[in-house]
């Protein structure tokens, strides 16, 4: 226990050896350990102020400062485990996860094979809100691995198991017809850790998810009542020309952390330093010469991949 306190959960990967020894995977190895995930433990890769760092004031057109408002009261919501809207739009996340899986409620052991903390995701929203939900909802829907109504078994000893779930033939056809080709490989290569060459004890992918939210609004000082940074005001440029930019900012931000994951050969202690590597490069990106939309960024291509 170091002196940070605070709670992570970490996520034991199966290797081939131990499949072919029958292995079972319990509850037991979903193990807690000493860093934050949430709120606390991410402060120091999110809020931290850099010396010398100037907070001019940028002025914002009638159009800016309206779709800023409008994110402005997204980021102000708190899930509420009581409405019907936000039980909906849980119920729509789990679809998107593993479509064809019965969820038996929205508290169930069941959420643990998605990354969270535990049985009830509710918990888990107090560092990122509503909006985190939606993010997360916006990359399932939009960048999934492929068309979840044509998927084949395969089993694969590269699947995260939080519990003891058949995940093992839970995975998906390659092959889509609905979907482009560069929208096929990203939330579900995520959820299953199948990309890449993978740490023994991974992140947990939903509370991975609610963090990334949390250090974009940071970020971007998107509470603020008007941008005090370059990278505030450059992202609203971006936002007045597309009301989903912070979504598809997230989708870009997950894909480049898990990249950074890999690249870094990181393991679950490893989480804030890929997050702040995360973070500098993100603001490398958005204030290159040349960017004039999300799209252009660099990171974008690895939502491409397939």
């Amino acid at each position: 226990m170091d002196d940070r306190g605070g709670s992570f959960v970490a996520v034991r990967r199966i290797s081939q050896q131990d499949l072919n020894r029958g292995h079972s995977t319990s509850s037991a190895e979903v193990v807690a350990g000493s860093a934050a995930w949430l709120g606390k433990g991410l402060s120091c890769v999110c809020v931290q102020s850099r010396e010398g760092d100037a907070r001019p004031s940028f002025d914002l057109t009638p159009v800016q400062e309206e779709c800023l408002q409008r994110l402005q009261n997204r980021i102000e919501v708190v899930y509420d485990s009581s409405s019907p809207e936000h039980q909906e739009a849980l119920r729509a996340l789990w679809d998107a996860a593993f479509p064809g899986e019965e969820l038996c409620g929205l508290v169930s052991e069941q959420w643990k094979a998605m990354g969270w903390q535990g049985k009830d995701p509710s918990t888990d929203f107090r560092g990122g809100g509503f909006i985190s939900l939606e993010n997360l909802l916006y990359f399932g829907r939009n960048f999934p691995f492929n068309d979840s109504s044509n998927y084949k078994p395969l089993h694969s000893p590269g699947l995260v198991l939080f519990y003891s779930l058949p995940f093992r033939n839970l995975c998906y056809n390659l092959t889509c017809k609905d979907l482009p080709q560069f929208l096929q490989r990203s939330f579900q290569d995520l959820l299953l850790k199948q990309d890449g060459d993978r740490a023994m004890w991974e992140y947990p992918f939903a509370v991975a998810g609610v963090n990334i939210t949390f250090m974009l609004i940071q970020m971007l000082d998107l509470e603020a009542v008007k941008p005090q940074t370059m990278l505030g005001a450059t992202f609203l440029k971006f936002l007045a020309e597309n009301e989903s930019a912070f979504d598809l900012l997230y989708c870009i931000t997950f894909k480049l952390m898990d990249h950074q994951w890999l690249t870094m050969r990181a393991s679950y202690m490893d989480f804030n330093a890929v997050m702040k590597a995360t973070r500098r490069q993100l603001e490398t990106e958005l204030l290159q010469e040349g960017i004039k939309r999300l799209e252009d960024l660099p990171s974008y291509n690895l939502l491409k991949r397939y």
